[in-house]
């Protein structure tokens, strides 16, 4: 008895290590995959999506706070992939880490739940993970750049909006995809077949309508609009934030090329529009969604208690006591 009640004791720091590696690894993937696409302003480097900052709060919301030992050693390989190791590298290893666990204990706070299924969840992580939160990475990491003189003071507001921007578009849009496929657990059913040629569908359509408008020389980036209502109507969050973070990418892509309508832009001038685009679209995949899924679940509550009092109003009219109530005879 003692052997088997001791065994998940001894297990707990191997699955803490192996989950620790794993943050960190997926933390470390997702920076290399920002990191394949940059834009330049007032001379410092900068990712106009930063995924970690995604992954890093998804951790966060899913594993639990232990999460931040794998978040602070992926956000240390990052770093040693870009720089050498200096003292300056923990200040910005400190920022990375504190920004994510900030969000997390923000929302926690705010009773945040990860299906996402209320409007006040999609207003938190927009404004307290995304917005809020993430305002210390980019604080610290610029002003630790100014500190050292890598840096001019009269660039520390254009980097540091870009910082910010970045860190937040990673919440707004790789954060809610990742806590939809922790929650997606369903297989697949035939009487759902019908759904799933619409979503083929959909998918067929944003593969061939998103490059189209975000690479045509003609201001078409007003057409993926309807594509994420659709999305939002049919799949709520899962397919709105699938399809704004297959845009996101797409849009990243011309404008790092300056092609489409972001050719014969300022790189500043790039950086703003193509935010701007990002925030808007992630704003509207979410907070649509999140609206669509709390009206559906009010609307199935209704149904839930107008068939309990039918069920009541059908056992009074034939003289039968309701399922659970006591009897006079019971009650005596």
């Amino acid at each position: 008895m003692a052997a088997v009640v001791g065994t998940p004791d001894l297990r707990r720091p191997a699955v803490f290590a192996v989950e620790t590696l794993a943050v960190a690894l997926c933390y470390y993937a997702a920076g290399r995959l920002g990191l394949m696409r940059e834009l330049v302003v007032e001379g410092a480097v900068f990712t106009p999506i930063w995924p970690p900052t995604g992954v890093a709060v998804a951790c966060l919301l899913i594993f639990g706070l232990r999460s931040w030992v794998g978040i602070a050693l992926g956000a240390l390989l990052v770093i040693m992939f870009l720089t050498p190791l200096r003292p300056v590298v923990i200040g910005n290893l400190v920022g990375n880490t504190a920004a994510p666990v900030c969000a997390y204990l923000m929302l926690r706070r705010v009773g945040f739940r990860t299906d996402l299924a209320r409007l006040r969840d999609g207003l938190a992580l927009v404004f307290l993970g995304a917005l809020t939160a993430m305002l210390l990475s980019s604080t610290i990491g610029v002003g630790l750049l100014v500190l050292t003189d890598r840096l001019a003071e009269h660039s520390f507001w254009p980097v540091w909006l870009a910082w910010w921007v970045g860190d937040a578009m990673g919440v707004l849009i790789v954060t809610p995809v990742l806590l939809v496929l922790h929650t997606v657990r369903k297989p697949l059913r035939l009487s759902h077949l019908a759904r799933w040629k619409e979503a083929s569908g959909l998918a067929l359509i944003a593969c061939a309508l998103v490059p189209l408008a975000t690479h045509s020389p003609v201001s078409l980036l007003f057409l993926v609009y309807p594509l994420l209502i659709w999305a939002a109507l049919r799949f709520q969050l899962a397919g709105s934030m699938l399809c704004a973070l297959f845009t996101s990418v797409m849009a990243t892509i011309a404008a790092t090329d300056e092609v489409g309508p972001f050719e014969s832009l300022t790189r500043v001038e790039v950086m703003i529009k193509l935010q701007a685009f990002n925030g808007t679209m992630a704003l509207t995949a979410l907070l649509l969604s999140a609206v669509i899924a709390e009206q559906r679940n009010t609307r199935r509550s209704v149904e839930r208690a107008c068939q309990e009092l039918v069920e009541v109003l059908e056992h009074l009219t034939a003289g039968e006591t309701p399922p659970g109530r006591p009897t006079k005879e019971t009650e005596r």
